[in-house]
């Protein structure tokens, strides 16, 4: 079992719920190692997207209310911090905004970027955790650090009784080291 591995087979079995759409930048085409982590899902259940975060996290939202579950994948945790007002003010808010009426689940993944072999400097490789962790009430936050605790993280967020969204958070630097 290698953290790679076991994001390849969560991956695959999220893909086999009809609910599950995946977005986000190389999910369809290579670029980043999220995208080697979907070989497994099948083209079909992917959504290409071009570089507009804020936007991604909305359609996210969308999708979400019309009863898909988006698996929204930002390559790097610094790229999610385009997304933040659409994540902390409307997903982690819109429970309470509509009276409990409105429970979109989006299952948000992110990436801690690598530092080796090959470091991408100070703007692909920061760890925002707990500035996310403060900022959000709502949104469960899994820090993925054990490959053992991939599958249950995955498994919990398409599953949760409480139809809340979950962002979680890997370790590019795991992907090829666990």
């Amino acid at each position: 079992m290698t953290y790679r591995s076991e994001l390849i087979r969560s991956m695959e079995f999220l893909a086999q719920d009809a609910r599950t759409i995946f977005l986000g930048q190389s999910v369809s085409y290579p670029g980043n190692a999220i995208y080697n982590t979907l070989e497994k899902v099948p083209a079909a259940k992917r959504l290409e997207l071009p570089v507009f975060e804020d936007f991604q996290m909305g359609l996210s939202i969308g999708l979400a209310l019309e009863g898909w579950i988006p698996v929204t994948c930002y390559p790097r945790f610094d790229f999610l911090l385009l997304a933040t007002n659409q994540l902390v003010n409307h997903l982690d808010k819109l429970r309470h905004m509509s009276g409990l009426t409105m429970r979109p689940r989006v299952i948000i993944r992110t990436a801690i970027g690598s530092t080796v072999p090959l470091d991408g400097g100070v703007q692909h490789t920061q760890d925002h955790t707990e500035a996310f962790r403060r900022m959000l009430t709502e949104i469960e936050l899994v820090l993925l650090t054990d490959p053992a605790e991939i599958f249950p993280a995955f498994e919990r967020a398409l599953h949760r009784e409480d139809c809340k969204s979950t962002l979680l958070i890997e370790y590019g630097d795991f992907y090829n080291q666990k």
